[in-house]
């Protein structure tokens, strides 16, 4: 059976070669690339099942990386985990603007890292989603055969989690869910300490569905609901 293949970008060299060993440990083929350059020559004549992407990066960083995986025909569906020192959410709102399936923060446990390219890989691999029903509650739409949100009849231009976590939500209108279990139901693992993702994602959602924001409701000290009751 043919391994599944990780590229790694990372610049500095220890660090780079301990991802390679651990990954190829966990049961998958891995490379890794100190820059964009040698990145995209690799991507040219072997396309990989997922890619690493250090944020912080000497030359082009990891967003401007990203960006182009993403407008470039053939590569533009690799999932990408992002990797990043950086504790800003806005770092990670922005890297998952621009397209990323998700984030770790430095430092992270090899257990850690092997259960979220295991998530993105699931979904990947995930046959083509049935044929669902539009939800339509109060401005919001949302259509499952295009992939699409809609406020007030025009797009929202979500990123595949925010999309899946409203999706869920809406179709479970009305229901309270912990952080834990958004985690496991959406990102497809469950670390004490990660609900942040689930946090950082709820923020950007409401800020993009502007007024309609107000169906998303935090329960203080349990998670969040969608309230298909707001006029």
């Amino acid at each position: 059976m043919t391994k599944t293949m990780i590229y790694i970008v990372e610049d500095e060299q220890s660090i780079r070669e301990l991802l390679i060993y651990a990954l190829q440990n966990s049961g998958y083929m891995a490379r890794g690339f100190g820059d964009g350059r040698e990145l995209f020559a690799a991507l040219h004549t072997e396309k990989a099942s997922a890619i690493l992407l250090d944020i912080m990066l000497p030359e082009e960083d990891g967003l401007s990386i990203l960006k182009k995986i993403r407008s470039t025909p053939g590569i533009k569906d690799i999932p990408v985990l992002l990797v990043t020192a950086k504790s800003s959410e806005i770092d990670k709102i922005v890297g998952l603007d621009s397209g990323a399936d998700d984030y770790i923060t430095k430092p992270f446990s090899m257990m850690e890292l092997s259960a979220r390219i295991k998530a993105i890989l699931r979904r990947v691999k995930r046959e083509e989603e049935p044929a669902f029903e539009k939800l339509h509650i109060g401005e919001i739409l949302i259509d499952p055969a295009e992939h699409t949100a809609y406020v007030s009849g025009k797009p929202v231009n979500l990123t595949l989690k925010e999309y899946e976590l409203l999706y869920f939500l809406m179709q479970n209108s009305g229901l309270v869910f912990s952080r834990d279990k958004l985690l496991q139901k959406i990102w497809g693992y469950d670390f004490d300490g990660e609900t942040r993702t689930v946090d950082v994602h709820i923020r950007s959602l409401r800020q993009k569905l502007a007024a309609s924001a107000t169906h998303l409701q935090t329960i203080r000290g349990i998670g969040y609901r969608f309230n298909n009751d707001i006029e």
